[in-house]
């Protein structure tokens, strides 16, 4: 198999974003490519790093706080997480990422306040809505998302930016990515929240573009980037 390098699969992904985001009368910049980094060495993030990547996410705390230190010193990174948030380890990110995706009940919601007020700072996140019902995954019905956004209206150290789903995998994605905007037009259109809700995070490497074209703001690679992951050797 040829591996090909971090910075070419960049390059690719960038002119397929550019194309998409086209499509949707919309502009490069207007869309985030987030690196998904899950088991991605430190080396591995340094190189999609110099290829102009500058938002990387983690599915997992202790890996996330691994990284974390041994990447302190590069500033330019940027870090969010994308997995389910357990909800004895969000004091250990709080302060540390930029973005928390996976948002999907008030119980998790009233920690990230807790921790963030003892810091005195405000945590952003997006709210995860389960759009097929899947009990495999995280996520909250659409049906009670206004519902949890009315709560999140009360918290001071909290500011929802957005929403993000993970459409199911043996069905077309696109019409999953269409009922989330939908879904954020209708917040913002009934003010249901205090801000403006303006972030979309949806699309994997498998369908980033029909992602872009239906609205999305962050799209979340990690394949097209840094290609496949390992198999594991069987002991």
């Amino acid at each position: 198999m040829i591996n090909i390098p971090i910075s070419d699969n960049i390059n690719n992904v960038k002119e397929k974003i550019k194309i998409a985001a086209l499509k949707s009368g919309r502009n490069f910049s207007d869309i985030t490519l987030l690196a998904a980094s899950k088991t991605r060495t430190a080396d591995e993030i340094i190189e999609a790093a110099k290829s102009g990547v500058k938002v990387f996410g983690e599915n997992y705390v202790q890996e996330f706080l691994s990284k974390f230190e041994t990447l302190s010193q590069k500033k330019d990174i940027i870090w969010h997480i994308i997995g389910r948030l357990q909800k004895n380890k969000v004091k250990y990110i709080i302060g540390k990422v930029d973005l928390i995706h996976s948002v999907d009940g008030i119980e998790l919601t009233e920690i990230i306040e807790k921790h963030s007020a003892a810091k005195n700072i405000t945590s952003n996140i997006l709210i995860e809505v389960n759009l097929a019902g899947e009990k495999t995954k995280g996520g909250i019905l659409p049906e009670k998302l206004t519902g949890l956004i009315s709560e999140i209206n009360k918290f001071r150290h909290i500011r929802a930016a957005g929403l993000m789903t993970m459409p199911p995998l043996e069905s077309g994605s696109r019409k999953y990515f269409k009922h989330l905007k939908e879904l954020i037009d209708e917040i913002n259109l009934k003010s249901v929240y205090k801000y403006k809700l303006s972030v979309l995070s949806m699309g994997t490497s498998g369908d980033f573009e029909a992602a872009i074209e239906e609205g999305a703001t962050i799209v979340r690679l990690g394949t097209v980037i840094f290609g496949s992951r390992p198999t594991k050797l069987k002991k």
